[in-house]
């Protein structure tokens, strides 16, 4: 009775899927979020009789064969790279990425990591960083006394002062791009880190080679879609109904089978 181990692959992979979903929903607010999906493959197949396989002595073959599948394994978790609708929000320092791009950001232990996340914040020394305090390459500083700023599009980063008309360039963000953005592994915190799967990291200045560009006093939403995450979560719940329904059927049948006299 191969029907209890495939149901219960099944059921398995609905779980799964429910979980991914219920993390797309617990991220419907966080700003740069990529949703994901659960992605499935066949298991292996067991060949009672392999399609072509000569059946009789004029030579006659098999069309189709038996082939007995197993069930179902999970393959990934990928991200839907999707562009998030931009809020307004007037920040100096909050920056949403038009376009392909990520923010590159220094780790204490050294490594560099990559987010989207453009709700940047000011150090009490004047550094740029990331809400949880990781300086933003390329390491700009903000004078003490500069009034505002400015960052265009291309990242240009302009200090205005009080006591002089003529603003003062303090240096310019860059954005990294990869191969294979799915590549990349999450550690939370809305940051990646660069892998052998992602290709490694190529620096650029924003709105060119393919990088977006950047726009301040704006900051990246969610991608989620919630309606699409319902629909897959009723989608998920009613195969892991119906898997369940099988084990039932399965040990019912089982039963039957040991009350055989």
């Amino acid at each position: 009775m191969k029907a209890l181990q495939i149901a219960a692959s099944g059921m398995a992979a609905q779980q799964m899927r429910v979980d991914v979903v219920s993390h797309n929903l617990a991220n419907m607010s966080t700003t740069g979020y990529n949703a994901r999906r659960a992605e499935f493959a066949d298991l292996h197949y067991v060949q009672m009789a392999r399609p072509g396989t000569v059946s009789s002595e004029s030579g006659t073959m098999l069309p189709t064969g038996l082939q007995l599948g197993m069930g179902v394994r999970a393959t990934s978790v990928a991200q839907m790279l999707e562009q998030g609708t931009l809020t307004a929000t007037g920040g100096d320092l909050d920056l949403a990425i038009e376009g392909r791009g990520w923010l590159e950001v220094t780790l204490p232990s050294g490594l560099s990591a990559y987010t989207r996340d453009g709700g940047l914040k000011r150090s009490a020394d004047g550094q740029i960083v990331t809400s949880d305090g990781h300086p933003v390459a390329p390491g700009l500083t903000i004078p003490a006394d500069a009034r505002s700023l400015s960052i265009n599009a291309a990242g240009e980063v302009w200090a205005y002062f009080s006591d002089r008309v003529a603003p003062e360039q303090l240096g310019q963000l860059n954005l990294v791009g990869f191969t294979n953005e799915r590549g990349l592994e999450a550690t939370g915190s809305n940051l990646y880190l660069e892998t052998a799967a992602s290709g490694p990291a190529i620096a650029g200045n924003p709105g060119e080679d393919g990088l977006g560009t950047l726009r301040q006093g704006y900051l990246e939403d969610s991608s989620v879609d919630a309606v699409r995450e319902v629909t897959e979560l009723i989608k998920a719940q009613r195969g892991y109904e119906l898997n369940a329904k099988v084990i039932t059927a399965a040990d019912q049948m089982l039963g039957a089978t040991t009350q055989v006299r």
